[in-house]
């Protein structure tokens, strides 16, 4: 055994210690993917191997707080049944000895390899005290990998306005015969950019372009950039830090964010038109995507944020990932769809059809802490209406949904929905026809919110008691409810 799979197993070993007290703990998740215990965050590797769905995580095996990276591993047909695989890298070269951080995955000859960030730290402070290189290990089962004797890969940063260190996050794609890679990045003076590589065999790299540089409000670091083709359209989908709020846009920590416009191949540039905010929620960052055999643009992403507090670190775990989706663009507008998948893990349903609804109204079989909801509903003279959600006997603890009809807007409110951040969140939303459609996902610790059919989505890691279970609608003047449906949600992670 070499020291790289040493390392795996010793991780190995404290993470089955610690497995099943984690698993009890009430805010598991039942249908989204988790670590088993301790620290996760980034999707990483995201793709189809073998006709089956492979999704790696930025993973600490040896505490609930972010420490030196390791790639957690999960497989599935279905991107709902998830089947968890032994850890895939483990820091245990010198190139990457302080963590293997974010990348991608592809399939070669056969073979899948994984394509990551080497990261050292060479001092004390974090932020400048780094050197990161790209690296890549290979697997013949897409279980067991192993690095290759070439590492690393991409030893330096190019040369020109480049910073020397913040270098990493690689995402590889194959057109034609060649291979392609885009890398976040930022300039020596602190503004978001992301490189272009490319290369005949995925081992040697050439250095192509910026492929694009940020200016103004729009950030200091572009992490995990992911560059892909929509329709007739080239999006480029990242994760800017350090953007400044402007309204109510941009009020996390960080951003993800999808830029349509052109990838000129010829020049290596990316001309880009408006930033659209991916989720007008609180945890959703670094996504990732991934071209299925259904031909489907298919993205994940981590459902936490940079130092938000996880109450969920008390028992020994934190973090988890979004429902995977399915990007579209209708209108010149990227839209954000939850898997049909999704939809057999449905039992119990609950239907009701026109149904007026006047200032308070709780409805029988309409509540839950696993639930999948779609709910259609006509405003007609109300100027303000909405949903409680996980609200408990008294109405004190409740995650608040308000949509405010004059000034089409809606409202993301968990300043009671718990224990941990409390905060809000506002979104631009006109109504169609009079009407919304809302498309929720609740999930023991979290809530994803579809509206207008995935023109706008909201997701929150949620922390409320076990009992908070109810589901309330409320007006300022009576509403209709066209259709509403309900689903209790199975187990499957």
């Amino acid at each position: 055994m070499n020291k790289h799979q040493q390392e795996i197993a010793k991780a190995h070993s404290l993470i089955n210690e610690k497995s099943r007290t984690v698993s009890q703990d009430d805010w598991r998740l039942h249908y989204h993917v988790m670590p088993e215990a301790n620290w996760m965050n980034d999707p990483n590797g995201f793709c189809m191997w073998n006709g089956e769905y492979h999704l790696f995580y930025q993973h600490h095996p040896y505490s609930p707080e972010w420490g030196p990276m390791y790639w957690g591993h999960v497989k599935s047909k279905d991107l709902v049944h998830w089947e968890r695989l032994p850890i895939a890298l483990a820091p245990s070269e010198s190139y990457d000895k302080d963590g293997c951080f974010s990348g991608s995955a592809i399939e070669k000859d056969g073979k899948l390899y994984l394509f990551y960030t080497g990261n050292q730290w060479t001092g004390p402070d974090q932020e400048t005290d780094l050197k990161q290189v790209q690296c890549l290990a290979v697997s013949e089962d897409g279980i067991h990998f192993e690095k290759i004797n070439e590492n690393p890969v991409i030893d330096k940063a190019p040369d020109g306005d480049v910073h020397p260190f913040h270098f990493r996050d690689p995402k590889v794609w194959k057109k034609g015969d060649m291979y392609y890679c885009v890398l976040g990045s930022q300039t020596k003076n602190r503004m978001g950019q992301a490189l272009l590589y490319q290369s005949s065999d995925l081992i040697h790299w050439e250095f192509v372009n910026i492929l694009a540089k940020g200016q103004g409000n729009q950030g200091y670091m572009w992490e995990c950039p992911d560059l892909f083709q929509l329709d007739d359209t080239d999006v480029l989908v990242m994760s800017p830090q350090g953007v400044h709020p402007e309204g109510d846009y941009y009020h996390n920590l960080h951003q993800s964010v999808a830029v349509m416009g052109h990838f000129h191949q010829d020049k290596g540039n990316f001309t880009s038109e408006k930033w659209q905010i991916l989720d007008h929620g609180f945890d959703f960052y670094a996504p990732q995507t991934m071209l299925d055999e259904q031909g489907r643009r298919i993205v994940i992403a981590w459902m936490a944020m940079w130092e938000s507090e996880m109450p969920e670190q008390k028992q020994d775990w934190a973090g988890a990932m979004t429902i995977p989706c399915i990007l579209s663009i209708e209108k010149e507008k990227l839209r954000i769809d939850p898997i049909p998948e999704l939809a057999s893990l449905r039992y119990d349903p609950i239907r009701y059809q026109k149904l007026i609804v006047d200032q308070n109204k709780k409805l029988d079989g309409v509540h839950g802490d696993c639930l999948e909801m779609k709910v259609s509903i006509d405003a007609k003279e109300a100027t303000k209406f909405g949903l409680n959600l996980r609200m408990n006997e008294t109405g004190t603890e409740r995650t608040n949904l308000t949509y405010y009809v004059d000034e089409e807007k809606i409202v993301l409110d968990r300043s009671k929905s718990g224990k941990g951040p409390g905060g809000v969140r506002k979104a631009p939303l006109a109504l169609q026809n009079g009407k919304l459609q809302l498309h929720l996902f609740i999930d023991k610790s979290s809530v994803e919110i579809f509206m207008q059919n995935g023109e706008k989505v909201m997701s929150a890691r949620i922390y409320p008691e076990r009992d908070s279970t109810g589901i309330e609608f409320f007006s300022d003047a009576a509403i209709e409810m066209i259709q509403l449906e309900k689903w209790s949600l199975k187990q499957s992670v």
